[in-house]
């Protein structure tokens, strides 16, 4: 499985309804578990984006299948990491020539 972080923000529909969005949260977390992956984290932040989720998926396009699932409810937008682990990140480094 690959991991990916995604940094949202509310958009003003998001913002009207936040009382709503501990509800959206549970719902994305089924969303991502129908798509073939899991929510491993979910961090409420302040700056720039107002939450970062960190997600375990099958392959990119099932990632990006549910960011467009996301998105498309009109409640937040989103940016997509794509996060290396540790082992990987060694590999990769170990691999300059």
């Amino acid at each position: 499985m690959a991991t990916y972080i995604i940094l949202g923000q509310w958009t003003q529909k998001g913002v009207e309804n936040v009382k709503q969005s501990p509800d959206r949260l549970e719902k994305v977390k089924q969303l991502m578990k129908t798509n073939g992956g899991q929510l491993k984290a979910f961090y409420l932040t302040m700056g720039q984006y107002d939450f970062i989720a960190i997600c375990e998926m099958p392959d990119d396009r099932s990632q990006a299948r549910t960011v467009l699932q996301l998105a498309s409810s009109g409640n937040v937008r989103t940016e997509t990491l794509k996060a290396f682990p540790e082992s990987e990140y060694k590999e990769i480094i170990g691999s300059l020539s």
